[in-house]
């Protein structure tokens, strides 16, 4: 598990047209780094008291900082601006396309710290900002195997090399599924209890076929065979049917497997010739949504066995 390091440059990069963001001063401090995912707007700090200013995060200054700022004289400004730029801020972004004044853009490219605007109201760039800042911090990872949504089920698909999982797959998106990834799985933590997978961008789209190379999934069967991210609900493991001396028969026991501390239901199905795995993924993540919405089959089957003994009575 891994947690990159979220630079000022980074978010503006990376959410410069869904916030319409636009740089207007401080370029030279671009590499100065956010370290908490959410937003601060200063009007305290503005007012004067900053025993508790949040100088870490992103700050925000809307309608009411502005016309505050523009209530006072030149002198007392300049002394405002000093005092927080003072703090070890990453970025200040104006809302409602206010700009700043000349003071405060002189006092911020001394201080080298990137002033941005936007024409979003406040409250809607606090949201769409906070939302963009916890993906951007959130943990992240990566997992070996290739991930499919079946019926909105998420699985990613493990084995050794040459199990039949690319054969696998393949066959389940024939069925109408969607790929989400092909042999490792980007997995992001959201929230703290839901990961999420994805595939690296550059081989999105492509997967491997043993013997016959790389196909365009997109292009071969249609943009609705591809999902660009998904949930993970359960996890599959192909194994060599003489590797698994105990094979589940009955589905009683529960078994999870621990993704970014997150525990994700496992099966193991065990492989020999003849059997269809697609179909066989096809059924657990069947059974793993059944599961979600309360019914269990082989704990309803072992009470109705339990029940109907009672009745027998002792022999």
């Amino acid at each position: 598990m891994q947690r990159d390091v979220v630079t000022v440059e980074r978010f503006y990069t990376g959410n410069a047209s869904s916030l319409e963001l636009r740089l207007i001063a401080g370029a030279a401090g671009l590499k100065k780094v956010i370290h908490e995912p959410t937003v601060n707007r200063p009007g305290l700090a503005l007012a004067g008291f900053t025993k508790y200013f949040a100088n870490r995060r992103i700050q925000v200054i809307g309608n009411a900082e502005c016309h505050f700022l523009k209530s006072l004289g030149n002198d007392e400004r300049t002394a405002r601006y000093s005092t927080l730029f003072s703090h070890k801020i990453p970025c200040v972004v104006f809302c409602r396309s206010f700009r700043p004044d000349r003071l405060f853009l002189k006092a911020a490219e001394q201080a080298n710290v990137p002033i941005f605007n936007t024409p979003q109201i406040t409250m809607k760039f606090i949201n769409l900002a906070t939302l963009a800042l916890e993906m951007m911090f959130a943990p992240r990872g990566s997992e070996m195997g290739s991930m499919v949504d079946i019926l909105g089920v998420g699985v990613i698909i493990r084995g050794e090399s040459g199990i039949g999982k690319s054969e696998s797959v393949l066959a389940l998106i024939e069925r109408g599924y969607s790929l989400v990834s092909d042999d490792v799985t980007k997995v992001t933590l959201v929230d703290g209890r839901d990961v999420i997978g994805t595939s690296a961008e550059i081989t999105r789209d492509h997967m491997e076929v043993r013997g016959i190379g790389i196909v365009n999934v997109a292009a071969m069967f249609g943009v609705k065979s591809i999902r660009h991210e998904k949930k993970v609900d359960l996890v599959v493991s192909l194994e060599d049917w003489q590797k698994v001396p105990d094979v589940d028969r009955l589905g009683m026991e529960e078994r999870y497997v621990k993704i970014l501390g997150v525990d994700i239901p496992t099966i193991v199905i065990p492989v020999r010739p003849g059997r269809d795995l697609a179909r066989l993924i096809e059924v657990a993540a069947f059974q793993t949504k059944l599961k979600a919405s309360g019914h269990n089959p082989a704990k309803e089957l072992n009470d109705r066995l339990l029940a109907k003994m009672a009745q027998v009575g002792p022999i």
